[in-house]
C-alpha cells in the first residue's frame, strides 16, 4: 500500500498542488476537481494528454479517480443518462492517465432517516440493482475497479450493495472517520468487522479530523494500516483533508494528515491485528519511568513510538547511521536524534538500549552498551552468529545487567494459553504439527538501506532468519525445544545470498515432529501463517492472513472444536519495553531473557547447519550456552 493526496484537498490546482505534494516525498495522487480549472471528468482527450505529460514531470501516479460517478438518489431517466456519459469520461481518462481504480456510488443517496434501508429492505436493493446495472456492465467491460464509498449510505448497505453485484474486485472506499464511532459500538464483533472491512477495501480515505492532532477523537490509524498490511492491501491510503479549522491553510493541514500516515506507516513485521483497542491508556505503572534509547529506525521507529505510549517507560532519544533518517525519526517523535551512540552512552539518563540495526550488529551495539553500564533490549532474531549471542549473554552476567530479546509474539493471549495448554498436558502425549509462513517481498525490499537482507552476515540468513524466526520462538515459547532438525533451502525468486523459501522438520526428544514451511515468494503482499499442532488427546489450530477473512484459534479435546482455550491467559505486560521496564525497576521476570534468545537462536542455526552441510541430514540443538 502507499500514501497518496486528493490534490484538491490543497485549494489549489493541479499545476500548483504537484510540486507541493511532490516535496512532502508523496509520488502518488487521486484526481477529483480543480484538475486544469474543472473536474477530472470533464477534461477532454487533449488535456487528460497534457494532465498526463504534467504527472510525468513531476513523477507522478494516479492512486485512484475519485468521480461522483452515481452519486445521486433512484434518479430519473435523463439523470442516468446523464451519469453513463460521465462514465465514458472516466473510462476515457483511466485508459489515458492509466489507472483502472476509480471511486463510485450506486445509485443509492437516501434522506438521513432512510439509511440503513437498503440492508433490511430486497425491493430497494432489487430497484437499485436494476437501475445501476448498465454502469456495473459497462465498467466491467472496461476493465474499472469500483471502490463505493460509504458516504451518504451506512457501511452495511455498500457491503450488501458489493454482495448483490458478486463482482469480486470491486470493493470499499473505505472512510475511516466515518464508520469509526459505528466500528466502536460493535463490542465483541468489532473484530470480525473489521477484518471484512479490510479485505474489502479497494482505497481508503483519511480525513483531518481524527487524524492531525486536536481535530476530533484520535483514530489509531498505526492498528488501522498494520490490519490492512496484515490483511495484504496493496492500495492507496489517501488524504482526504476535509479541513475543519479555517485558522489552519489547506496545504498546512493536508500535510500533517500525510505525516499522521507516515508515523503510523506499519513496518514488514506481522500485524496480527485482532481488535483495535488502546490497552497502553488503561494501564498505569507507579514507578520512575526507565529511559530508553533506540538504535536503529527502520522498524526501530515503530518501537520508539511504541516507548512514547507505553507506561513505566520513557523516550530519551534515537539514533541512525542514516542522518536523514535520524533527523525525520527525532522530528516526528519530538526528542532528540544521533548519528552516534556514544553520546547516549555516556548519558545517566539512559538506562536502557533498545537495539534495532541489522541483525549481524545487535552484538556490536549490544556489547558497547553493556561495557558502558546500559541494560539491552535486543529486537529479533538476537543476533546473526551464536557466537555473538554467546558473547552478549556473558558480558551481561559478567556486569550483573539484563539482557532481553523482543519476542512479541509471547505477549500474545493465544500463544500464552498454547503455552499453558502444553504445560497441563492437554494434548496427552505431544505427537506433530505444521508451521507454515507465506509472505511477498519483492527485490526492492532486498536492495533498500545497501542491501543486508537476505545475507548471511547481516541478516543472519533469508526467510527462516528475518520472517519465520517470529515462528520458530512461536514454537520455542508453547512447545519447547526440538532435540534436533533437518532442513532445506532454496533461492527461487530473489537476487539475494540467502534463502527465500525453507523447509525444516523438528524432530523433539519424545518423537513429536513438527515440520516448518517458510517463503517470501508468495503471490499476495500479506503474512498467512498457519500453526497446527496434536497430540493423542487434544488438537489446537491458528490461521490468519491469505485468504482467510479473519484470524482464527480453535481448540479440540472431547470430540469438538471450540474456540475457547482450556485456560484463558492474559498477557501482563504490553509489549516487551513494558516487561523489560518492570524487570529493571521491580525485579520483575523477563518473558524472553539473551538466554532464551539464544534457545531460540540454537534452533535456526540448527536448521542452516542441517541446509549448508553435504548431506543435508540432523543437526543437533545445542541450546544451552557453556559456561
Amino acid at each position: 500500500m502507499y500514501i497518496s493526496v486528493f490534490t484538491d484537498e490543497l485549494g489549489l490546482d493541479i499545476g500548483e498542488a504537484l510540486p507541493i505534494i511532490e516535496s512532502w516525498g508523496v509520488d502518488h495522487v487521486d484526481l477529483r476537481g480543480r484538475v486544469l480549472g474543472t473536474h477530472f471528468e470533464n477534461l477532454d482527450r487533449e488535456q487528460l494528454v497534457e494532465l498526463s505529460r504534467m504527472l510525468d514531470d513531476h513523477s507522478m501516479t494516479v492512486g485512484c479517480l475519485e468521480s461522483s460517478l452515481c452519486k445521486v438518489h433512484l434518479p430519473d431517466k435523463d439523470r442516468r443518462e446523464a451519469e453513463e456519459a460521465k462514465l465514458e469520461a472516466i473510462i476515457r481518462a483511466a485508459d489515458i492517465l492509466d489507472c483502472r481504480l476509480v471511486r463510485s456510488f450506486f445509485y443509492w443517496q437516501p434522506p438521513r432517516e432512510e439509511r440503513g434501508q437498503l440492508t433490511v429492505r430486497p425491493d430497494a436493493l432489487q430497484q437499485t440493482l436494476d437501475m445501476f446495472a448498465p454502469i456495473a456492465r459497462r465498467a466491467e467491460q472496461r476493465g474499472l475497479t469500483l471502490a463505493f464509498e460509504n458516504c451518504g449510505v451506512t457501511t452495511d448497505e455498500v457491503l450488501a450493495m458489493l454482495d448483490a453485484l458478486d463482482q469480486p474486485d470491486w470493493g470499499l472506499a473505505w472512510d475511516v472517520n466515518n464508520t469509526w464511532d459505528d466500528l466502536m459500538a460493535r463490542g465483541d464483533g468489532r473484530a470480525a468487522y473489521m477484518n471484512r472491512l479490510a479485505r474489502l477495501t479497494r482505497v481508503v480515505h483519511v480525513k483531518a479530523r481524527g487524524a492531525a492532532e486536536g481535530l476530533g477523537r484520535p483514530i489509531p490509524y498505526e492498528q488501522v494500516l498494520a490490519l490492512l498490511h496484515n490483511v495484504g492491501y496493496d492500495g492507496p491510503v489517501s488524504a482526504e483533508t476535509h479541513n475543519p479549522d479555517p485558522s489552519v491553510s489547506n496545504v498546512d493541514l493536508t500535510h500533517a494528515v500525510v505525516e499522521t500516515l507516515k508515523r503510523c506507516w506499519p513496518s514488514a513485521a506481522p500485524g496480527g491485528i485482532v481488535d483495535i483497542q488502546e490497552r497502553g491508556s488503561e494501564v498505569e505503572r507507579d514507578y520512575e519511568p526507565v529511559g530508553f534509547v533506540v538504535v536503529g529506525l527502520g522498524m526501530g521507529k515503530n518501537r520508539a513510538r511504541q516507548v512514547q505510549k507505553t507506561p513505566g517507560t520513557r523516550l530519551l532519544g534515537v539514533v541512525d547511521i542514516d542522518r536523514e533518517r535520524a533527523d525525520t525519526v527525532s522530528e516526528e517523535l519530538g526528542v532528540p536524534g544521533t548519528y552516534e551512540l556514544d553520546p547516549w552512552l555516556k548519558s545517566e539518563e539512559v538506562e536502557v538500549v533498545y537495539v534495532l540495526t541489522p541483525t549481524g550488529r545487535h552484538a556490536e551495539v549490544g556489547l558497547r552498551a553493556l561495557e558502558a553500564g546500559k541494560h539491552v533490549l535486543s529486537t529479533k532474531p538476537m543476533e546473526a552468529s551464536i557466537d555473538a549471542c554467546d558473547a552478549m549473554i556473558r558480558a551481561a552476567e559478567r556486569e550483573g545487567l539484563l539482557l532481553g530479546v523482543d519476542f512479541d509474539m509471547r505477549f500474545r493471549g493465544e500463544n500464552l494459553a498454547l503455552r499453558a495448554a502444553f504445560k497441563e498436558g492437554f494434548f496427552g502425549r505431544f505427537l506433530s504439527g505444521h508451521s507454515t509462513l507465506k509472505v511477498l517481498r519483492k527485490q526492492s525490499y532486498y536492495d533498500a538501506n545497501g542491501g543486508w537482507r537476505g545475507t548471511r552476515r547481516w541478516d543472519g540468513g533469508g526467510v527462516f532468519s528475518n520472517q519465520n524466526i517470529h515462528h520458530l520462538d512461536e514454537l520455542a515459547f508453547t512447545a519447547g525445544i526440538p532435540h534436533r532438525v533437518r532442513a532445506n533451502i532454496w533461492t527461487q525468486n530473489h537476487d539475494i545470498e540467502a534463502e527465500d523459501l525453507g523447509t525444516a522438520v523438528l524432530q523433539y526428544a519424545n518423537g513429536a515432529v513438527v515440520t516448518l514451511y517458510a517463503t517470501t515468494c508468495y503471490t499476495q503482499p500479506t503474512w498467512y501463517h498457519r500453526l497446527e499442532l496434536h497430540g493423542t488427546e487434544g488438537a489446537f489450530s491458528l490461521a490468519g492472513g491469505g485468504p482467510l477473512d479473519e484470524r482464527t484459534c480453535r481448540w479440540f479435546r472431547s470430540g469438538q472444536w471450540t474456540s475457547e482455550p482450556p485456560r484463558s491467559v492474559g498477557s501482563e505486560w504490553l509489549n516487551a519495553a513494558d516487561n523489560f521496564a518492570a524487570a529493571v525497576r521491580t525485579g520483575a521476570p523477563l518473558v524472553c531473557t539473551g538466554r532464551d534468545g539464544r534457545r531460540t537462536q540454537a534452533i535456526l542455526h540448527a536448521i542452516y547447519r542441517s541446509a549448508y552441510s553435504s548431506q543435508q541430514g540432523w543437526a543437533e540443538v545445542e541450546p544451552e550456552l557453556t559456561d
